[in-house]
């Protein structure tokens, strides 16, 4: 049996507000394992989040550990030391080295005055007792590590391919240098998502973690780059022998990374066990909604289940929390015969909104200042939306879906084009006419947070459209008005006088659909409207979404990066890469049988937490590694022993199995 690095008992940690004591981690316990992942699940305000911070020494007031304790044992057969026994200064020396942590949010969690550089070799020798230049030469081993960098193998190769000698090695060996270096002297900003966590794993395993925390580390990526980053963390994991705590409110994520399972509720650990188990046959009522809840590839339900339709919830007068499990409604299925017949009765509506060879560019400026080129985030994309259609656009992050929805609604310009609502081109429409337009197409953005002004309350937010447009004779109607409004997407009138902050993160966007609502528009663009929300909160505004388009006979057009959100939506999808459409066509066919290389990329990216993806998981024998490396290479024995050769000269220390592993990732990347 392996060794236990974490021992977490009975720990409680709670945060004292003016009116009363919160406990946001209520007697919680664990063991975690060398080697072993553990995945913590719930949703937002379970105190998944607040369990990481109290292992890592990070509770501030005026939250404070109330009890419990905290058994860290770094040293194979060394002696655990109670984390919650150590003075700050100690902790401090554990916290960052032998316990890293990998937080949700990479921008916030990085300087943005600083370069990554500066920060990376910052974190290495406030650990270790090393020179400046020997940090920096850690730093970029450990950059090329989590595939930031290319390995020096293959710079050199980019330059020689370039022009420059081979025979040149003392050129070759500056230019690769240089090259390695100057991602080092780029900001925050300067990279994207994906690099960005890239950066805060290189952060966190500089120092060489026992045990590795990590926050939702995928929660904001794109489903492709998710994959990435998740793969990244196991082949570390394996290369390192970490420990891991990976924390996400997605199970279906958690199923495909973890070993063990622990599902949060209000501060208590409600089931856990081994991942198969936990998302096959699921015990607790809470966990059995969390698996139903997230939209499926393979299935086409009327309506998503929530934690709702499976357990109601009371307090007692002791403020002790009641869950008691019920019977879930039976979950319809949308038959073929039914989207053919909606198919139909679409065909037969008019067309809303009509694009024809839209182009968006943005200047590239050149060396003294003036436009060089443009780049061209939409390129040359047509299509049509049919009255109480939903068109879903699905793509990564960059491939211009957003850019082109705000060109829908003028907030972007095009350079080329045009865009006709009702058979009217608004693409050089007045201002003053586009102020009308307003009314009738809408949008909702991804963050509810930035979308809502935090010093109005909800019920001036909801009423200024109505204000603006001059709508509703007086202020007694316009109230009228966002009450119903406010009710009809699941709120009540008393959140007419509270702000925005006051809300939890699906109840803002909530807000957001209501005040898209107060002009009764005919068409709304959802901007990535459910990706920030926990797959819970996400399935009631996805329910609500669709009730609403029946109600008010909306047209909308979805977007999203998940195509598995994108489906249960939609009617027919557009999938974008690089500023064009690649693939369309209904929904259903889409999934069953994509045509591009990239739409499938999108598809097998999706987390499923399957028994199939599971099995992936499991390690492989050494004749089935052997095997597998053989076909790598058609057959070719030379070639395999080669290829073992050079990576024992490279890894001397690693087991076979880790050497046959890490030489077939490494063929299967270069031939990607």
């Amino acid at each position: 049996m392996r060794e236990t690095i974490l021992d977490v008992r009975d720990l409680q940690v709670e945060f004292k507000s003016d009116r009363n004591i919160v406990k946001a981690v209520d007697r919680v316990g664990f063991e975690l394992h060398r080697g072993e992942t553990l995945g913590i699940v719930g949703e937002s305000g379970s105190g998944k989040s607040v369990t990481s911070l109290a292992v890592m020494g990070l509770i501030q007031d005026p939250g404070r550990i109330a009890g419990g304790e905290i058994w860290f044992n770094p040293q194979e057969d060394g002696t655990p030391i109670n984390l919650l026994d150590l003075p700050p200064e100690e902790m401090q020396l554990y916290r960052g080295g032998d316990i890293a942590m990998i937080f949700q949010e990479p921008m916030s969690s990085l300087n943005p005055v600083f370069t990554i550089g500066f920060q990376l070799i910052e974190a290495i020798t406030r650990h270790q007792n090393i020179s400046p230049q020997a940090a920096q030469q850690k730093v970029i081993e450990s950059l090329q590590e989590v595939k930031l960098l290319p390995s020096d193998e293959k710079i050199t190769q980019q330059y020689i391919d370039e022009g420059i000698s081979a025979e040149d090695t003392r050129r070759l060996a500056q230019l690769v240098q240089q090259h390695k270096e100057s991602i080092l002297e780029r900001y925050p900003h300067q990279l994207s998502g994906g690099q960005l966590q890239r950066v805060m794993i290189a952060m966190a395993i500089s120092c060489n973690p026992m045990l590795l925390i990590a926050d939702e580390p995928t929660t904001a990526l794109d489903v492709t780059v998710q994959a990435t980053i998740v793969e990244l963390l196991r082949e570390l994991q394996i290369r390192r022998n970490m420990a891991m705590i990976f924390i996400s409110h997605d199970l279906g994520l958690i199923a495909e990374v973890a070993d063990r399972v622990a599902v949060m509720y209000r501060g208590k650990i409600v089931e856990s066990g081994a991942a198969r188990e936990i998302f096959t046959d699921p015990q607790h009522p809470y966990t059995k909604g969390l698996v139903a809840c997230r939209p499926t590839l393979d299935r086409h339900p009327q309506k998503l289940l929530t934690v709702a339709d499976y357990m109601t919830v009371e307090e007692t007068a002791t403020g002790e929390v009641v869950i008691n499990p019920k019977e879930p409604p039976k979950e319809l299925e949308v038959t073929s015969a039914e989207i053919e017949q909606r198919r139909a009765e679409l065909e037969r509506k008019p067309t809303v909104l009509q694009v024809k060879d839209l182009t968006v560019g943005f200047p590239v400026k050149g060396i003294f200042g003036g436009t060089k080129r443009h780049f061209m985030a939409v390129d040359g994309v047509s299509f049509d939306v049919k009255q109480g259609e939903t068109l879903g656009l699905v793509g990564e992050s960059g491939c211009g879906k957003t850019t082109l929805g705000r060109t829908l609604l003028q907030l972007v310009k095009p350079m080329g084009g045009q865009v006709l609502f009702e058979g009217r081109n608004i693409t050089d429409i007045k201002k003053k006419s586009l102020q009308q337009l307003r009314r009738e197409m809408q949008i909702v953005f991804q963050n509810p947070f930035s979308s809502l002004n935090p010093r109005l309350k909800v019920g001036d937010i909801v009423m200024e459209p109505l204000v603006i447009h001059s709508v509703g004779k007086t202020k007694q109607k316009r109230r009228e008005r966002a009450i119903y409004l406010l009710e009809r997407v699941g709120l009540d009138a008393g959140a007419m006088n509270r702000y925005p902050h006051q809300f939890s993160g699906g109840q803002r966007q909530r807000v957001c659909i209501a005040r898209s609502l107060a002009l009764n528009p005919k068409f709304i663009i959802c901007d990535e409207s459910v990706s920030a929300l926990d797959v819970s909160v996400q399935a009631q505004v996805l329910n609500l979404l669709k009730e609403l388009q029946e109600e008010f006979n909306l047209t909308y057009i979805f977007i999203s990066h998940d195509l598995s959100v994108v489906k249960f939506m939609s009617d027919r999808i557009l999938v974008m890469n690089q500023g064009q459409i690649v693939e369309r066509g209904v929904a259903e066919e889409i999934y069953r049988n994509p045509k591009k290389e990239y739409t499938r990329n999108l598809i097998a990216s999706i987390p499923t937490g399957s028994p199939e993806r599971m099995r992936q998981r499991l390690p492989k024998t050494l004749p089935q590694l052997k095997d597998e490396l053989l076909g790598l290479v058609q057959g070719n024995s030379a070639t395999v022993q080669n290829l073992i050769e050079a990576q024992k000269s490279k890894t001397p220390d690693e087991s076979e199995e880790w050497i046959l592993q890490k030489v077939i990732q490494d063929l299967i990347r270069d031939r990607n």
